[in-house]
């Protein structure tokens, strides 16, 4: 099957966002469990009142987002519409996570107060991912308009229950 132009940057896009997304994880849940032990004055914490709530999302986007990067993975290595709604469906739910994530990124940096640099790391990923995760759901659906990006929901299936059987034969004896 040729490379669609959809599958050659959506491989490295996927790639980017699992790493970002784990880092994000690792960072993310080293904060929360400062903020758990009433560590907010440790020097490279910091944190304000949204600081709890967007930990608590970022670490939920994070899961999600590595969890649909197992999916996407997949879907890059067979390239097929049937893959095409797990990795699509699996990463517009981390994609939404990580809006309401980024949503609360802003609001802890509008309260403002002390951020320590972890937690600005954190705030940083969660920003970059919105977009990128966004731009990754929209590759994965860029096949949606033309079989160029990708295989789209309006391909023929390949051989398997779409075409009716013959009168007179007995199903599956057919070479």
């Amino acid at each position: 099957m040729a490379e669609t132009v959809g599958r050659s940057i959506a491989a490295p896009l996927l790639f980017l966002n699992l790493v970002m997304y784990f880092i994000t994880l690792g960072f993310a849940s080293w904060c929360l469990n400062r903020f758990i032990n009433g560590q907010s004055y440790h020097p490279s914490f910091g944190g304000n009142g949204a600081t709890e709530f967007f930990l608590e999302f970022a670490i939920l986007a994070s899961v999600l987002g590595i969890v649909s990067k197992f999916a996407g993975g997949n879907h890059l290595r067979v390239w097929r519409n049937d893959s095409l709604a797990a990795a699509g469906s699996s990463s517009l739910v981390a994609w939404a996570v990580t809006a309401l994530a980024f949503g609360l990124a802003c609001k802890e940096i509008n309260v403002g107060g002390h951020r320590g640099w972890r937690l600005k790391m954190v705030e940083a990923f969660i920003i970059i991912l919105a977009f990128t995760e966004l731009l990754y759901v929209m590759l994965l659906h860029a096949g949606l308009y033309s079989s160029r990006y990708g295989p789209g929901y309006r391909d023929g299936d390949y051989g398997v229950g779409g075409h009716h059987a013959e009168e007179g034969v007995i199903k599956g004896t057919r070479v």
